[in-house]
């Protein structure tokens, strides 16, 4: 797992271990990246259910002006100081350990862009969808990396379905506002 590009461009990230984890591709990264290539220079970040933290570090050496990794295990917590310290972007960095969907009731600030990869088939993609609206700017994207099969609303608030990407058994679901053209 490396960094794409931008800043910190070619560095390998660490990541957890173990049977349930699953760190999105390289692939899969590179083709999100592309879609919100032109929405991502100084915007706010949110990686959800972070893990490793390779997105909103992917995001931050692509010019993103601040991202947030929450996650409630320790060990991710660990892992993504650790890789923001070696890709040198930390200071642009809020990392919390805790629940992610606690998170979303209590954040009071705004994003353009939200990645959520929550473990697959536990109806926590769903719970999050309920409340990620809430935290979105208008002219925000969201991103959902969930399982091909695994069924996602077509409106998530004010957010609706632009499209919908299939690599594999995955899928990535893209919502926009409803008021912003495609």
């Amino acid at each position: 797992m490396r960094v794409i590009t931008g800043t910190a461009r070619g560095r390998k990230l660490e990541t957890l271990k173990g049977d349930d984890v699953r760190p999105t591709t390289d692939k899969i990264k590179e083709s999100i990246f592309n879609i919100i290539q032109f929405n991502i220079e100084g915007r706010k970040f949110l990686d959800l259910f972070a893990g490793s933290g390779q997105m909103g570090i992917e995001a931050l050496s692509r010019g993103a002006e601040k991202a947030v990794f929450v996650d409630k295990s320790k060990q991710a917590y660990n892992i993504i100081v650790k890789n923001l310290n070696y890709t040198k972007l930390n200071d642009n960095a809020q990392i919390l350990n805790m629940d992610s969907i606690s998170y979303l009731y209590q954040c009071n600030m705004k994003f353009d862009i939200a990645f959520l990869d929550p473990p697959y088939r536990t109806g926590i993609l769903q719970e999050a969808l309920k409340k990620i609206a809430d935290i979105m700017n208008i002219g925000g994207v969201i991103l959902c990396e969930n399982p091909y099969e695994e069924e996602v609303p077509e409106y998530v608030g004010d957010f609706r379905i632009k499209k919908q990407y299939k690599y594999g058994k995955i899928k990535i679901t893209v919502y926009s506002h409803k008021d912003i053209e495609d």
